[in-house]
């Protein structure tokens, strides 16, 4: 096992090549030295027989599960199997390819605040939601348009932060997980019985990431 604390997982498309490499260019280059992050891309071409590949030198993990969006809560629970298993480590930190921090400090105040509160294991915007039907096919036609989400506390999938000890509970339940459709909210739901609210960091998620295409328009 490796040590390394702090993990950070940036979920990728290699259609999305080009985001990806605009995040290397710009917020990446600052992010801080005890962070070890990698861009989460499935390939199960590149994989073959094998169920993932480290590219180390390109901060890269390839998993072996289809590339689309509908696969995106396999492809999160199967690269969390692989950090648990490589790295001897305690947070995990998750964001999407399409995001640009826009408070380069962030990650330093983080890990100065979890290494301050050491009962801390979710993190992020915490939605607290009731049984009801998604509205996200709006913005990805491939999803069902009558997708039922259950009663449970979630942190939204632009940024949020997990602990091994979550990370562990998930992979006990990973057949399932792998069967949802919207992974933020299915971390949240599989987690929903040991959810405690004292042990969660409140971040203004919103005001520290912005879409790439809205920061562009900025610059």
């Amino acid at each position: 096992m490796i040590n390394q604390k702090f993990i950070l997982l940036i979920f990728n498309c290699k259609k999305y090549k080009n985001k990806r490499e605009f995040q290397k260019k710009t917020w990446l280059k600052s992010l801080n030295k005890e962070i070890l992050y990698y861009h989460i891309i499935g390939d199960s071409n590149r994989c073959k027989n094998k169920d993932y590949i480290f590219d180390n030198s390109n901060n890269i993990l390839y998993i072996n599960v289809k590339d689309d969006y509908l696969s995106l809560p396999a492809k999160v629970i199967r690269a969390y199997k692989v950090i648990n298993e490589t790295f001897n480590y305690k947070y995990i930190f998750k964001t999407d390819d399409d995001q640009v921090l826009v408070k380069l400090k962030f990650f330093d105040t983080l890990i100065n605040v979890l290494n301050i509160k050491s009962n801390i294991n979710y993190g992020g915007i915490i939605r607290d939601v009731e049984d009801h039907y998604s509205p996200w096919w709006i913005h990805h036609p491939e999803l069902p348009r009558k997708l039922l989400l259950r009663k449970c506390s979630y942190a939204v999938g632009r940024f949020y932060l997990i602990s091994n000890e979550i990370v562990e509970h998930l992979l006990k339940h990973r057949i399932e997980f792998e069967k949802t459709v919207i992974e933020d909210h299915s971390v949240g739901y599989f987690w929903r019985d040991k959810f405690d609210r004292s042990h969660c960091l409140k971040l203004d998620v919103e005001s520290l990431f912005i879409d790439i295409d809205h920061y562009l328009k900025l610059i």
